[in-house]
């Protein structure tokens, strides 16, 4: 995790990409798993749940991040929670799909100057349920609700 926080400290004024969220995971899922940094190519299960993420198509996946990330009508607070939970459900990589997914939402939060996100021990619990009925519901408005009253913290100056 240190080396991606470098990374994306380091290229915070650069932009989202496909290839950028890749490199995010490579980072990230380095030494971890089959492949780091490119889409899984096979199936994955997530364990407690019933839901079977599809095998991510490349061009499809691309373009559905690319739509999160320029929603004219959604502030960097909202992109962000889209892009985590989006990540987050859609398991695109062999391994650290959440930490990948919680990476790019401070990514879009930090260059925008809109905070950070972190999921502290004390919420720990109820995230986790939440991310579960998530898995299985397709249905992210509560998750998102509570990360944003719960995780995202606030820049003060």
């Amino acid at each position: 995790m240190r080396d991606a926080w470098k990374f994306l400290l380091n290229t915070v004024n650069e932009e989202v990409t496909f290839d950028y969220w890749c490199k995010l995971n490579g980072y990230i899922a380095r030494n971890e798993a089959l492949e780091w940094g490119k889409l899984r190519t096979g199936t994955v299960g997530i364990s407690g749940t019933d839901y079977e993420p599809p095998v991510p198509e490349k061009e499809k996946t691309a373009e559905e991040l690319k739509n999160i990330l320029n929603d004219a009508n959604a502030s960097a607070t909202d992109k962000a929670l889209e892009a985590f939970t989006w990540g987050a459900r859609g398991q695109f990589f062999w391994d650290g799909n959440k930490r990948t997914s919680l990476l790019l939402a401070n990514k879009i939060l930090v260059s925008s100057g809109a905070g950070i996100m972190t999921i502290t021990d004390k919420y720990m619990e109820q995230f986790n349920s939440l991310l579960f009925e998530y898995y299985n519901t397709g249905e992210n408005r509560e998750l998102k609700q509570f990360l944003y009253d719960n995780a995202i913290l606030g820049l003060t100056i």
